[in-house]
Formats: structure tokens, C-alpha cells, sequence
């Protein structure tokens, strides 16, 4: 089985706020997505969400801060999945969450270090 990475990435709105409410419904519906996931013997690593503080190291050692600082979309999080293809991996990041709210999810392979 192999290891593919969910990347999950969504429009930069500072502005766009959740009320408490909204928050918990969200997080309800990532909750059961992941643990579908996992009942499945399908889940790798639970992942991390990413914070908005970030700082980027360009060649010639130019530092710019912000992880977004010149796009309008950001990385969110991920989470490690194991499937036999990516067809398959596609398939599970078809029912995640953030397609709901505009969202998107990429769908990347891992390589181990040892190949």
C-alpha cells in the first residue's frame, strides 16, 4: 500500500470569521470524514492544521514573511493517507469538508527518502 498526502488549500480571507456554533459543525464534519477514514485502516497520520504565521526563505536568502505573501490561496493542512493508487486517494479526498466551503484538495504521492 502506499502513502499519498492530502494538502488541503483555501482562498486567503483573514476576514471571513466563524461563529462558535459554525465552528463546531465544521469541525464535526472533518471529524467524521477523518474517522470514516480510519475505520477504514486508510488513515497514515492524522495530519496538522496550519497556523497563519509563517515566514518564506527565497534563494540568496531573501526572507519574506507571511506564508501568503504572494498568493491568494493558502495551504491549510493535510493529513497522510495510505491507498493502493491515486485514483483511490482522489476518491477519499472527494468527501473532504473543505469542497464544501470552496475549497480544494490536492492529491500528492510520497516518495520515500530510500528510493
Amino acid at each position: 500500500m502506499n502513502e499519498f498526502v492530502l494538502i488541503f488549500r483555501n482562498d486567503f480571507r483573514p476576514e471571513l470569521k466563524f461563529s462558535p456554533d459554525e465552528m463546531q459543525a465544521i469541525m464535526q464534519k472533518w471529524q467524521a470524514w477523518m474517522g470514516g477514514i480510519a475505520a477504514q485502516g486508510k488513515m497514515a497520520s492524522t495530519g496538522n492544521r496550519l497556523g497563519g504565521e509563517g515566514k518564506t526563505l527565497k534563494p540568496g536568502n531573501v526572507i519574506t514573511n507571511g506564508p501568503y505573501a504572494e498568493i491568494k490561496e493558502m495551504v491549510g493542512g493535510y493529513i497522510i493517507i495510505k491507498s493502493d493508487t491515486i485514483d483511490e486517494a482522489t476518491e477519499i479526498a472527494k468527501g473532504c469538508p473543505i469542497l464544501t466551503v470552496g475549497g480544494n484538495v490536492e492529491v500528492r504521492d510520497i516518495v520515500p527518502m530510500n528510493r
